[in-house]
């Protein structure tokens, strides 16, 4: 059972957009069963934590380091400490539905915001302390992302990419409608070099911590097809060195084969979804360092809920045709050393269910739940470039610190129900 606490983060109600301000302490210490450090580091049993002010001041088996006078202490009784998870492919902004088309005509950047506060404190409350928003209409999650921050609404740190590019006709486009009628796409649309470089500058000066680069076809965009390529290496070479040079990485969407391997030549710091990644993809990514973000989810979502939800059996066909050999070829890749960063297109699927890509990858893919769980600590951190203060739960990084209740090594399934959330030190959740 939890013991009273005095420290905790009043969302006010349901759905409130403004936090109040925690109760300032000077020193809190939470116990549990054991704790998951993050890294390669082995379990600690009968663990405490020490926090101080937004920081982690100490971490041990019960006894073994000191406890502050005065302290507050929370006694997780049953429960897993592990550091807040990552999720580096999220919308937060998007909902269910046909990914375009019909949806991007009839909202309005004004729906995706709203959606995206919403989401937020859905994420931030499901356990994901940090995310990076991989794309969204207009520039509301770089909006979000500060006012976050500001401690205006309730939610994860972001990383924003905000629109993203896209090729004109791709899976960034909304394709199908007659020529006279404006639509709107999923990202900048820009084709060549010049207009791809004026892309990449504009999505930085209005906020992008991150470009995201549609490189291959897509499975919810209508008048593609997955194995499609958007963009030559040049076009997709010219895109990295111009982000390069205002020092912001570049993640590329991409299922097919001959996009990701171009893409990893170019040099992104990542591939989203990785689908149909090649035995010569999976060479280049470990010679590369490249992450896969792997997004598993998503198609057993669209085959199996997708058609309540709007999405067209087009793409529902999409799904089917490539779920087999997105376990395959994904893990091929993971057991043969590639980086692996948590992610999953929450938006494709509802918010709140980012945590069900663990059981795919243990039970599906032979990964290890410890492995596992570390694409979403430490792997996710060094991805988004917040090691240093993140993704482990260690003396002097920021106190984002969750709980489940019993042993997520034993049942990985126990990461999809979290019971307390933690974020720089600050309660969000607790029973």
């Amino acid at each position: 059972m939890f013991r009273a606490t005095m420290r905790t983060l009043l969302l006010v109600a349901a759905g409130a957009l403004v936090a109040a301000p925690a109760v300032s302490q000077e020193a809190l210490v939470l116990r549990a069963d054991r704790l998951i450090v993050g890294t390669e580091a082995p379990v600690i049993l009968d663990a405490m934590v020490v926090i101080e002010g937004d920081r982690i001041a100490g971490v041990g088996p019960a006894g073994a380091i000191p406890v502050p006078r005065g302290a507050e202490e929370i006694v997780l009784d049953g429960h897993t400490l592990l550091p807040g998870l990552f999720d580096t492919h999220v919308h937060l902004g998007g909902i269910p539905g046909d990914g375009g088309d019909t949806q991007k005509m009839r909202e309005t950047v004004a729906h995706e915001t709203i959606y995206a506060v919403a989401h937020a404190k859905i994420t931030l409350e499901s356990g994901f302390t940090s995310v990076r928003n991989i794309g969204a209409g207009n520039y509301h999650d770089a909006a979000l992302r500060d006012m976050v921050e500001r401690g205006i609404v309730p939610g994860p740190r972001i990383q924003a990419a905000t629109w993203g590019v896209g090729s004109t006709g791709g899976h960034a486009d909304i394709n199908g409608w007659n020529p006279d009628v404006p639509t709107p796409g999923y990202a900048m649309i820009a084709d060549g070099e010049d207009a791809l470089r004026r892309a990449v500058r504009y999505q930085v000066k209005y906020g992008a911590d991150v470009i995201k680069v549609t490189a291959s076809g897509g499975v919810l965009s209508q008048g593609d097809a997955i194995e499609d390529q958007a963009y030559s290496f040049e076009e997709l070479r010219a895109i990295v060195e111009t982000a390069d040079m205002l020092h912001t990485p570049v993640a590329a969407h991409a299922h097919s084969p001959a996009a990701m391997n171009d893409a990893i030549r170019a040099g992104v710091v990542s591939i989203e979804h990785g689908t149909l990644i090649d035995d010569e993809g999976i060479r280049l990514a470990k010679e590369h360092g490249t992450f896969i973000v792997p997004t598993l989810y998503t198609l057993d979502f669209i085959i199996e809920e997708g058609a309540e939800s709007g999405v067209p059996e087009a793409s529902i066909q999409k799904a089917r045709d490539i779920a087999v050999q997105q376990r395959q070829r994904l893990s091929a890749a993971f057991h043969a050393g590639v980086k692996f960063a948590y992610g999953t297109d929450a938006a494709v699927f509802p918010h709140g269910r980012n945590a069900r890509d663990f059981a795919i990858m243990v039970e599906e893919m032979d990964i290890s739940p410890m492995e596992a769980i570390r694409t979403a600590t430490m792997n996710g951190a060094e991805l988004l470039g917040w090691e240093e203060d993140l993704g482990s739960i260690e003396n002097g990084k920021l106190a984002d610190i969750i709980a489940v209740e019993g042993d997520p090594l034993a049942d990985i399934r126990r990461l999809e129900e979290v019971a307390f959330v933690m974020k720089g030190g600050v309660i969000i959740k607790r029973p």
